[in-house]
């Protein structure tokens, strides 16, 4: 009796296995099935493409998205955008723009402006950030001086970013 009580116990375990194995086989094929879209006014860095994650900078916090993640609509804050591919991985700065994930698992993703990390000059970065430092505490008008405040904060999270993906 006790002998066919562990067969019965054993065989619902190796069964609750199985059914535990082929949710997660069908989790890891909808993980891959995320279609993003990302561009800017310049340039179309993907277009309908297969991500695997995409982690963003926006003004409620910082956020990744992942397939079946809920929809949401958010606005781009300046920072580092960084995109998951099956391999490998890719940074960019975004200045501004919004995020747009919807329920079929799509994201789309508009920013006013996005560069590659890999690609900016660490000096020029440098240079303007001076510049609008300068640009700021010389401002006469308030008009002036928010344009100034808002070069400050892109260039120094520019600089951050840069910073940050050199390590």
């Amino acid at each position: 009796m006790a002998l066919l009580r562990q067969v019965t116990k054993t065989t619902r375990v190796l069964s609750q296995c199985q059914r535990l194995a082929v949710a997660n086989q069908q989790r890891c094929r909808t993980y891959a099935e995320m279609t993003f879209t990302f561009a800017s006014p310049s340039d179309i860095y993907f277009k309908e493409s297969k991500v695997k994650q995409v982690d963003v900078p926006s003004f409620s916090g910082s956020f990744g998205i992942l397939p079946d993640h809920v929809p949401i609509l958010a606005v781009l804050k300046p920072g580092v955008l960084t995109v998951f591919e099956e391999n490998s991985s890719t940074k960019y700065f975004v200045s501004s723009g919004t995020v747009t994930v919807n329920a079929d698992s799509s994201v789309q993703i508009l920013a006013e402006e996005a560069h590659p990390i890999d690609r900016l000059d660490t000096s020029a970065v440098r240079e303007n950030l001076a510049k609008a430092n300068s640009d700021l505490t010389s401002a006469q008008s308030d008009s002036a001086k928010a344009e100034a405040q808002i070069a400050v904060e892109c260039l120094e999270a520019l600089q951050k970013a840069m910073e940050g993906s050199s390590h």
